[in-house]
């Protein structure tokens, strides 16, 4: 179980520092994610405290090149797909232009290796590794280069600061072979007050399940299509409500017509509004989450603190965003039956579903983005301190 963030204290030496950080995609990418909700929600407070940050990320057809989003310098470079080598280019010229206190080397997708070429000191900073799940989601000839560029990370990182967000992926860098001394966790957090549970008589008249992210392949959101329709076949009146886009949607919706036949109504709401999303949150019975591996699973936080219990996938990430039995239930990754029956425990069981709500929303009054941000900002003191 994961425990709550203690914030720490800014050293005395708290004036503005320059951070360059490297991301592959900003919050305004079509393709953004929960990557970019955490860089921009913990950045933004630094910049917003002073801090000078130059984000280097990657562009899109009609991006600008250069732009400011929450008090970030942004600087876009290449594309999705040929990222590494332009943000290296870019990031060393800025390097070599500017005063810079620390690189942060925010690892998503690939990693770029700056402990190699940057002539600043580097704190590295990991949500997950795909690992073999890679090959789940991208094509061979995506995938391999993915699972390849990995497997140096433990050489190639070791002695350097590293954050992650949470347990299971320490344990993984560890495993990797950083050292244990070198890896703190900093947990992502949530806004507090914008996640409330429904008043009372507030949540939707019939049984329903929420997926609320993005659609892509390793998501796994057919694993609770697929219970749903076991479900359906005993009779039982059950929606789901699918929340996000993304390139997997297509297959998902063929899914959906063999749960429709058993009689269960699913809804695709594509992108939804912070607004509509809190709503859907607050009023849905279950929320689900299956995937194989996640940094951390935000949505899972941000339902308990809608006093919405959360069925997640026992994995890395989720376990550490869950707590079995008492915010919702974890479940083995990929067991359609044991995630059927504790679908129906909760649906057939308010005082249950009221239970481990109850004890969600205090569980995640425990976590938010100013403390998590203020743990940052201690880090990269300590970090530039120290060289």
């Amino acid at each position: 179980m994961t425990k709550a963030p203690t914030p720490e204290p800014p050293p005395p030496d708290s004036r503005a520092r320059h951070l360059l950080v490297l991301n592959w995609l900003d919050r305004e990418n079509p393709r953004a994610g929960g990557a970019e909700v955490h860089l921009h929600e913990i950045f933004g407070r630094l910049a917003r405290d002073g801090w000078r940050i130059t984000l280097v990320s990657s562009g899109w057809t009609g991006a600008a090149e250069r732009t400011t989003l929450d008090g970030i310098e942004v600087h876009r470079v290449g594309s999705r797909n040929t990222y590494p080598i332009p943000a290296i280019r870019r990031a060393r010229r800025i390097l070599a232009e500017e005063p810079v206190d620390l690189v942060v080397e925010d690892l998503n997708k690939v990693p770029l290796f700056a402990p190699l070429w940057s002539s600043r000191p580097v704190l590295l900073l990991v949500h997950h590794l795909f690992g073999a799940t890679a090959f789940q989601e991208a094509p061979l000839y995506l995938a391999l280069p993915t699972w390849l560029l990995e497997r140096p990370v433990g050489r190639l990182y070791r002695g350097v600061p590293t954050v992650a967000v949470s347990e299971s992926t320490r344990d993984d860098l560890i495993r990797r072979g950083l050292e244990p001394d070198d890896v703190e966790v900093i947990p992502n957090g949530i806004e507090p007050g914008r996640f409330v549970p429904a008043p009372p008589g507030g949540r939707f008249p019939s049984p329903t399940l929420l997926y609320l992210g993005r659609l892509k392949k390793y998501k796994r959101v057919d694993l609770v299509l697929e219970a749903a329709t076991r479900l359906g076949e005993e009779g039982r009146e059950l929606e789901v409500l699918i929340a996000g886009k993304g390139d997997h949607r297509s297959v998902l919706e063929k899914k959906a017509s063999r749960a429709a036949e058993a009689g269960v109504s699913v809804r695709f709401l594509g992108f939804v509004t912070e607004e509509r999303k809190c709503e859907l949150l607050a009023r849905s019975w279950v929320h689900c989450l299956t995937s194989p591996k996640e940094g951390w699973g935000i949505a899972n936080l941000e339902a308990a603190a809608s006093g919405t219990p959360t069925v997640a996938s026992d994995s890395p990430g989720l376990r550490d965003s869950v707590i079995d039995g008492h915010t919702g239930f974890l479940v083995p990754h990929g067991d359609v039956d044991t995630l059927a029956t504790r679908l129906r425990e909760l649906l057939d069981d308010r005082e249950l579903r009221d239970r481990l709500g109850r004890q969600g929303r205090a569980f995640a009054a425990g976590f938010s983005w100013d403390r998590s941000a203020q743990r940052m900002a201690a880090t990269v003191h300590r970090v530039v301190a120290s060289v």
